[in-house]
């Protein structure tokens, strides 16, 4: 499958799920949590709650004890492209802020976010909010926080890929980073996409409608490997 289409198919499974809102859970201290992974079971091959999305080759994620909760651990060699996916509704305004913990042990060999043929990260974040008009697949705001390579850190990309001008990227961590560290990370998204969307009514964010992991390799022909847990939005 080619990359344009695996790309579109992604874009439109990110917007079947604004389609079915679901809900997040009260995690107190005026925090909603998005993924704890309070449970190791895998079902349908995602941990329970969330869906897989394979965009290529095959899917290689599980989840592993950390003190009493579990992280999900996910690998990709050079054919694949997979992450796990949440719908939701979230009001930005009461929320404006997303808090997680990641790292990384294997970075894919020389990625690059800024081209299309070099667009692998070991672990990326995609945030997407409501449509703003029709085909719906095609004007989905979506956030992408992203540990990357060769790119610098704090740089603000559009995605390359085919029909993809919705989806737009920060990078907050690359090959600078230290391995297998874990890394609390703290955005306020309103400040994001009022700095990725000027051109969609002027930065102030829609809603929320969905949350995704994502993982790929596949471009440079390399191995990725990451973990992440403890998500959740919060008011301050």
């Amino acid at each position: 499958m080619s990359s344009g289409r695996s790309f579109l198919i992604f874009l439109f499974m990110m917007v079947f799920i604004l389609a079915f809102p679901g809900t997040v859970i009260a995690g107190g201290n005026g925090g909603l949590i998005v993924a704890e992974f309070d449970s190791g079971k895998i079902e349908k091959g995602a941990p329970s709650g969330w869906e897989l999305i394979k965009r290529d080759g095959t899917a290689n994620l599980d989840l592993e004890r950390k003190g009493n909760r579990y992280v999900l651990h996910m690998k990709s060699n050079s054919e694949s492209s997979f992450g796990i996916k949440k719908e939701m509704d979230v009001k930005t305004g009461e929320y404006p802020f997303l808090n997680w913990e990641w790292k990384v042990t294997r970075l894919p060999a020389g990625a690059d976010v800024r081209e299309a043929d070099t667009d692998d990260q070991a672990i990326q974040i995609y945030v997407a909010f409501k449509p703003t008009g029709w085909p719906a697949e095609l004007n989905t705001p979506t956030i992408g926080y992203i540990w990357g390579v060769e790119c610098p850190k704090d740089t603000a990309v559009t995605s390359r890929q085919p029909l993809a001008g919705k989806v737009r990227y920060i990078v907050l961590r690359n090959k600078s980073d230290n391995l297998d560290k874990w890394y609390y990370e703290k955005r306020n998204l309103e400040k994001d996409y009022e700095r990725l969307f000027p051109d969609i009514n002027n930065g102030k964010p829609r809603n929320i409608g969905g949350i995704s992991f994502y993982i790929n390799s596949q471009h440079t022909k390399s191995e990725s490997e990451s973990y992440i847990y403890n998500v959740r939005f919060s008011r301050n």
